[in-house]
């Protein structure tokens, strides 16, 4: 992590229009409005063009105070191209944006001096001990080298490095290196903090603490904008996601939400016989609300029902009265990764765009 530095009334048909739909419309604007007074982030038709082709094709974005917004694509949706405009390292060809109620073109050391950057490789000089390389981006801060000092002890102490804090940064380990680049992107508490795929290539327990570190920030106040090639860190973490595919949003809401849209709770059944499969889906299509789908090779056949307990008992009644041998019958909600699948029609994406 480094600090961010300078870059360079056409006429119509008359409609009619009744009083609920223009309380509707006034109330609508009115939630706008009061969601766009509260907000840290705004972005509205970001647009970045990269020879022919757009990174950024009318990105709109709105991110509350205090929280952790995941931002979730596949590859080269445009993930980066947007945390690289908003943190004013990356010029753009189109729309506006706010960070922390400032305009990231005309205000720009405005931003700077109210955000954090984490890129998705920790920027730790292997040379320096944990705690010099938080005095060196202190003082590149330009804080006083008393207040460097204290400042990184402090967050030696908050990031449990203390312990390590006069080792060199060579003998960190990568779930350390990556707890020292998030307390240096904290130096100056920043009120906004841009996390770029944070715990990529760290081990589980890696991964765990810094979702600790990242929960603790918000608690105290810090807006976090988290991309992930983890779904499940942002199911963790995130109170509201942004699916964004070919540089635009194309679903926004909470994991539960972005879930349901696929469907509610769906039937399982493993039968123990491929044999038998088909007239396991027949007994599983008397009871979903949809047409079941069946995978040979695992022997698995589900649909979407809609009383799950109902569902449950009558499929294990009409299996064992059709002599259906079952080696597993469950109920199971969709997972925020097919969700991501079904609303873009990709995998989650692992590496990020590099191009941008």
């Amino acid at each position: 992590m480094l600090p961010l530095r300078s870059r360079s009334l056409d006429a119509h048909p008359r409609t009619v229009y009744n009083i609920n739909q223009v309380l509707y419309a006034i109330n609508s604007l009115r939630r706008v409005a009061v969601t766009t007074n509260d907000a840290t982030i705004v972005a509205e038709g970001l647009r970045k063009r990269y020879g022919s082709s757009y990174a950024l094709d009318g990105l709109d974005l709105t991110v509350g105070r205090g929280v952790v917004h995941g931002l979730l694509g596949p590859n080269g949706a445009g993930k980066t191209t947007a945390v690289r405009i908003l943190a004013t390292l990356l010029s753009f060809d189109g729309g506006s944006a706010r960070v922390a109620g400032h305009d990231v073109v005309t205000e720009a050391d405005d931003v700077r001096r109210r955000i954090g950057l984490t890129g998705q490789y920790a920027a730790v000089d292997e040379t320096l001990s944990g705690r010099q390389n938080l005095v060196m981006f202190g003082r590149l801060y330009h804080l006083s080298a008393r207040q460097a000092k204290r400042r990184a002890d402090d967050l030696l102490e908050q990031f449990d490095l203390t312990a390590a804090a006069d080792r060199s940064g060579r003998t960190y380990s990568g779930g350390m290196r990556r707890r020292l680049d998030l307390a240096a992107s904290l130096i100056l508490a920043p009120e906004v903090l841009f996390l770029d795929e944070p715990t990529t290539g760290l081990d589980p327990r890696s991964r765990n603490d810094m979702w600790d570190a990242i929960r603790s920030l918000v608690a105290g106040g810090t807006t976090v904008l988290l991309t992930t090639q983890y779904l499940e860190e942002a199911d963790q973490l995130a109170g509201r996601i942004s699916v964004i595919d070919t540089g635009r949003v194309v679903a926004e809401g909470t994991a539960d939400e972005l879930k349901a849209r696929i469907g509610g709770d769906r039937i399982e059944v493993v039968v123990h016989d491929v044999a038998q499969l088909g007239a396991a889906a027949a007994v599983v299509a008397r009871v979903g609300t949809a047409e079941p789908e069946t995978d040979a090779d695992t022997r698995r056949v589900s649909a979407p029902v809609a009383d799950r307990m109902a569902a449950l008992t009558e499929v294990v009644r009409e299996l064992q009265a059709a002599g259906v041998a079952a080696e597993d019958v469950g109920l199971r909600r969709p997972t925020l990764d097919e969700a991501f699948l079904h609303l873009t029609g990709h995998q989650a994406a692992i590496p990020e765009e590099t191009a941008a």
